[in-house]
């Protein structure tokens, strides 16, 4: 019987559609492993498997290619990431003064402190062959400090720098810096000693389009800097977001609209219709008869899709402008070619097409945000019979992006603004139709005028930009909250019944469509009912740089001992660290807040995280610098015992009258059933140490216990941890809370010595990332959570595989 060409074709075509998707899902496979797997054996296995399926084709012409696929997407992307990580800053340049020579890899940006922060390329090591092993970093995050208001003279330049290899706090939630290098190729980060211009430095086609858009942001700013609204003017034109501030993003992120200025799918999306249009206008100018419609349809695309590289390249060519140009033209040719199929398959080639460029896109959250985002939208509008006007598909389309993404940024930790569709609903339609036009065709008649327009196009782009931040402010003021953070399966399956009430119009759906948003709007039963159990005590000492911050859980009892180090309108651990990290343990209200003393490593962020949680009681060592920064009244740090579920938890402080370090509120948690202990030390100094000693000192001092860990007082500065103190605790373990590579050498060579010579096992957050007591009726166990993370920060020969006490 002779087999139906039609019915062959469909399903080649099925399958090799099946084939695009598994390779895409072997890129993303990568990035679930905890090791990196053998690439090399990879490719000899898709060779392997593709002999066999020329061999045995019939038998295996439906789902070999599909493993083959999958095959190669995971050795592509294993080969890629073997490639970066085989890039190292030998440990003996680290913080070495070292000259390199190269160009500007983005626009710098103002940072703290009156620093410029940018990407630097290097094209030359000034240094001798430390070892041929090593491939030293292509590309570097370099930070600018005391220029003096100073600017760069030239986009090639030599540098002297000192180096760091890449490394961020590690804690299971909250930003991953460490994960952000590795995914934008930052090899090494560091700090500019001194900066000359490199004139001789070739220069290559990336490094001569870097220079033309550097000078392009200068004209830039030369021309609108004086504009009341100028960020978001360069924001939107060339995706240079630097001077955006504080209260930019707070607006920013309270209605959920960050999306408008990253340069994305909207704004290349604008582009292309607007470029279509005036292609098909321009084309109706030519005789009747010039050009056939397949003719005049490519040519459209051609038009449309210049127009787009154009914009992309006025934008940075980012990675998320990329990924947004991929997708536009991957949708053109869909439409050239009038396809009478799913709008699927485009959306699939499109997928593929990212990860083949750009294999690290699943490390970044515009990935699966764009892509989530286009896949709710065909889901409700693909195949749908009949037409909806304009206004209607503008709703349906803002509610189903906005209910569709819920789910997904609950897997990444964020919340769903619920400020955020009445913001977009508005904001998304007077971008598209009334800012993105007036800047372009106000950027066009300045460019053209040679300048003398220039304060009527700034007004213009005042009036409309101003229109657009006047409502974001207006709704970013609403009490509005966020989607109550339900368990991810519920979330999930009320997103999928109110997509579906979406995209079937019948008046069931709707009704349908209505509970679903009750449920979303009102508080969920199991939410407000106080913190999460946990079944035995813990204790996690996070990683917050140079500082301190510990949270206790017993039952549903939480402390947090310290909030770590903030610097105003820079960084705050509370904010990054201890927020996000108390949100994904389950935390609703914090119990005992325990503030050592008033220094700011030790008590920063105290506002920040009184506007996230309840906070029923304070204790400080320092009551009077501490009160009034928290709601709570504040008490002083004295003696006695409070007893939680599994734990005896002891205070003790100087009795003598200090302030700063030596006033640290000293805490003992003592667990009976494993007779073991850990002790919070603050920043005391050898000189409370003596008195912890003395007759004053707490009684539990005598008591000799199974196990004990003991954090190093003042992160193990030689000021602290005496001998005879050392001994007198006798830890089997001791944690240092200090910072990798900081200036102040924490911990101290003698302090280690120390503790070594008393048999303590040593860890530092800086190389452990944060660490993790369990009390158990058998024993203190813990753990690590850099033995557990994903090959580029555990992967032998890196930062923390290398990091050593000393």
């Amino acid at each position: 019987m002779s087999e139906n060409p039609v019915t062959n074709r469909v399903s080649r075509l099925g399958v090799g559609l099946a084939s695009i998707l598994a390779f895409s899902c072997g890129v993303i496979l990568l990035y679930r492993l905890a090791t990196l797997p053998p690439y090399p054996w990879l490719f000899v296995l898709v060779g392997v498997m593709l002999l066999a399926m020329f061999w045995r084709y019939r038998r295996m012409h439906r789902l070999a290619p599909v493993v083959v696929a999958a095959t190669l997407g995971l050795a592509w992307a294993g080969w890629n990431a073997d490639m970066r990580l085989a890039e190292r800053l030998p440990s003996e340049l680290e913080t070495k003064r070292i000259m390199v020579s190269g160009y500007l890899c983005d626009l710098p940006t103002p940072g703290s402190f009156d620093s410029l922060r940018f990407g630097f390329c290097v094209r030359q090591w000034h240094v001798p062959d430390v070892s041929k092993s090593y491939t030293l970093p292509r590309v570097l995050r370099l930070s600018w400090y005391g220029r003096e208001g100073r600017t760069l003279p030239d986009h090639r330049l030599t540098l002297e720098v000192t180096l760091k290899r890449p490394h961020g706090n590690l804690n299971p939630d909250g930003f991953r810096y460490e994960d952000w290098l590795f995914r934008h190729g930052y090899r090494a980060t560091g700090s500019v000693k001194q900066v000359d211009a490199a004139p001789e430095l070739a220069c290559g086609l990336q490094c001569q389009y870097h220079a033309w858009h550097w000078r392009a942001s200068k004209q830039l700013q030369r021309w609108f800097g004086e504009a009341e609204y100028y960020p978001l003017i360069a924001s939107l034109l060339m995706g240079n977001r630097g001077s955006l501030e504080d209260h930019h993003w707070q607006v920013l992120k309270a209605t959920g609209t960050i999306h408008l200025v990253a340069i994305s799918g909207l704004h290349l999306g604008l582009v292309a219709v607007g470029a279509g249009l005036l292609a098909r206008w321009g084309l109706l100018l030519l005789p009747v008869g010039c050009l056939s419609e397949q003719g005049r349809r490519s040519l459209v695309f051609l038009v449309v899709v210049l127009s787009c590289f154009a914009y992309a390249l006025l934008a940075g060519f980012t990675v998320p402008t990329r990924r947004a140009l991929v997708m536009v033209v991957a949708g053109g040719w869909y439409l050239l070619k009038a396809r009478q199929q799913s709008g699927w398959r485009p959306f699939v080639l499109a997928l593929a097409a990212v990860l083949l460029m750009d294999p690290f896109a699943p490390l970044d959250q515009g990935f699966w945000l764009s892509f989530g985002a286009v896949g709710v939208l065909l889901a409700v509008f693909s195949g749908r019979l009949g037409s909806s006007g304009w206004l209607s598909a503008l709703l349906i389309a803002q509610l189903a992006v906005f209910v569709g993404l819920w789910p997904m940024l609950m897997l990444v930790h964020q919340g769903q603004p619920l400020a955020g569709f009445a913001a977009n609903l508005l904001a998304v339609p007077w971008v598209s139709f009334a800012v993105m036009p007036v800047l372009f065709l106000g950027s066009i008649i300045a460019l053209l005028s040679g300048g003398w327009l220039l304060p009527w196009v700034s007004a213009g782009f005042d009036l409309v930009l101003g229109a657009l931040w006047w409502w974001l402010e207006l709704v970013a003021r609403f009490p509005a909250g966020q989607m109550q953070p339900l368990p991810l399966p519920l979330a999930a399956g009320l997103a999928l019944l109110a997509l579906w009430g979406i995209r079937w119009r019948d008046w069931r759906w709707r009704a349908l469509l209505g509970v679903t948003f009750l449920l979303l709007s009102v508080p969920w039963s199991g939410a407000g009912i106080g913190n999460s159990v946990t079944q035995a005590p813990e204790v996690r000492v996070l990683d917050v740089g140079q500082g301190l911050s510990v949270v206790v859980r017993a039952g549903g009892r939480v402390m947090v001992y310290d909030t770590g180090p903030e610097v105003a309108g820079v960084y705050s651990a509370a904010d990054s660290v201890l927020v996000p990290n108390l949100r994904a343990m389950g935390v609703e209200v914090i119990d005992l807040l325990v503030l050592s003393h008033a220094d700011n490593d030790h008590a920063g962020g105290l506002e920040t995280l009184s506007e996230h949680f309840a906070i029923k009681r304070v204790i400080s060592g320092e009551p009077d610098l501490i009160n009034g920064r928290v709601p709570a009244p504040v008490e002083a740090c004295r003696p006695g015992n409070i007893q939680w579920p599994g734990l005896v938890m002891s205070r003790w402080q100087n009795p003598m009258p200090a302030e700063g370090n030596d006033a640290s509120c000293v805490m003992r948690l003592y667990h009976p059933p494993s007779n073991s202990d850990l002790v919070l030390t603050g920043d005391i100094s050898r000189k409370v140490e003596k008195l912890m000693l003395g007759d004053g000192g707490p009684d539990w001092l005598e008591n000799r216990v199974a196990h004990r860990v003991v954090l190093a007082p003042h992160h193990g500065s030689k000021t602290s941890s005496s001998t005879r103190w050392v001994q007198a605790v006798a830890p089997d373990r001791v944690i240092y809370t200090a910072g990798y590579r900081h200036h102040f050498g924490h911990p101290h060579p003698e302090v280690t010595g120390r503790y070594r010579a008393s048999g303590a096992v040593p860890l530092n957050t800086a190389c452990s990332g944060q660490i993790t007591l369990r009390f158990t009726d058998s024993g203190l166990l813990m753990s690590e959570l850099w033995k557990t993370q994903p090959f580029w920060i555990a992967s032998p020969g890196l930062a923390r595989s290398e990091c050593k006490i000393p």
